[in-house]
């Protein structure tokens, strides 16, 4: 007979779910190569590998996922017809496969990404991370400018800049590579720039953005200094080299995906893995994407809260994407990019 310590029987059991997790992917070819040849799937129009992760993403981490735990986009790649999405989840690397169309993603069966799974899981306590408390927290929320969920915490967060701002650190940073174009790419530096130069402005243009994506019309609206403006993104263009990068599709993440390098060394320093990612005082916080959920994390972690924290915000989670600030309806803040 074997005698196994408790740490060693706890580290067997962490194992065992981690397999059967990854099981789940072993059959994955045949479960494919039936389900297409008994004539399972029209497929309608495809979509891009993009939209297909993000899908893929949030479906994980709405219906498979255990609670206070989500998976991370890694990469993805066309297969045999098929987009092959490779998910971070408890640091392993999970295939799964989604239809061209968006339908169906793979993992030991089809699965219908528009309708949500009723699952019997084991509950396990989540013990949230010890809050750090100091004089003037410091926040950081790292985004992609056009991240849909990145979007969201950016309209959540806006108020609470607004209304703590003066009184912590609270900041926006970028994670290191960029899933949506060139257009992300500049939005970010350009967003860098203004919170690192024109930072009395910064509050002011998010808020103009986020609700109009008219990065133009907010740059003037805020009285934003275009000269000043332009000589930061030409000097931090060429500090990180943004645009050598983007332009050497050798140095993408997978192929797909160009570094941004702006904030990499931070990002990596927390672990930062997807847009949005949120660090509070160093630590790695899961807020809900609601104004008052993330002004109480942040209240939480002053020494002393000051008067400001006994305002309540909007509590209703915003929406993903582009829209006006606190129109939320309570979806999902589970979305990563």
């Amino acid at each position: 007979m074997i005698n196994m310590t408790e740490e060693t029987k706890k580290e067997l059991k962490k194992d065992i779910n981690h397999w059967k997790i990854i099981s789940l992917v072993l059959i994955v070819v045949l479960c494919i190569a039936l389900f297409l040849l008994i004539g399972g799937i029209g497929f309608s129009e495809s979509i891009s590998p993009e939209e297909a992760s993000n899908k893929a993403i949030e479906f994980i981490n709405t219906n498979l996922v255990q609670p206070g735990t989500s998976a991370s986009f890694v990469s993805v790649e066309d297969v045999a017809g098929l987009y092959n999405v490779t998910v971070s989840y408890q640091e392993n690397d999970i295939p799964v496969f989604v239809t061209k169309d968006g339908t169906y993603m793979f993992l030991s069966l089809p699965l219908n990404l528009s309708e949500s799974l009723e699952t019997e899981t084991e509950t396990e306590e989540y013990e949230a991370p010890e809050v750090v408390k100091t004089d003037r927290p410091t926040a950081n929320a790292f985004i992609m400018s056009y991240c849909p969920y990145g979007l969201q915490f950016l309209k959540a967060y806006v108020p609470v800049i607004e209304l703590l701002g003066d009184k912590a650190d609270i900041k926006v940073n970028f994670v290191h590579y960029a899933m949506h174009g060139k257009e992300e790419i500049d939005e970010n530096t350009r967003m860098y720039c203004i919170q690192k130069e024109q930072n009395d402005k910064f509050t002011a243009y998010l808020r103009c953005f986020v609700e109009t994506d008219d990065w133009e019309g907010c740059v003037e609206q805020v009285g934003i200094d275009k000269t000043e403006l332009d000589n930061c993104i030409s000097a931090t263009d060429e500090q990180f080299n943004i645009t050598g990068l983007y332009n050497d599709q050798s140095t993408w993440s997978g192929g797909a995906y160009p570094p941004y390098l702006v904030d990499a060394a931070l990002a990596n320093t927390y672990g930062v893995g997807g847009s949005p990612t949120f660090v509070l005082n160093g630590v790695t916080t899961s807020v809900n994407r609601a104004a008052e959920s993330i002004k109480q994390a942040i209240c939480a972690a002053f020494n002393t809260p000051p008067a400001e924290c006994d305002q309540t915000l909007n509590t209703a989670t915003e929406s993903p994407g582009m829209g006006p600030i606190g129109s939320g309806s309570g979806s999902s803040s589970t979305g990563t990019c």
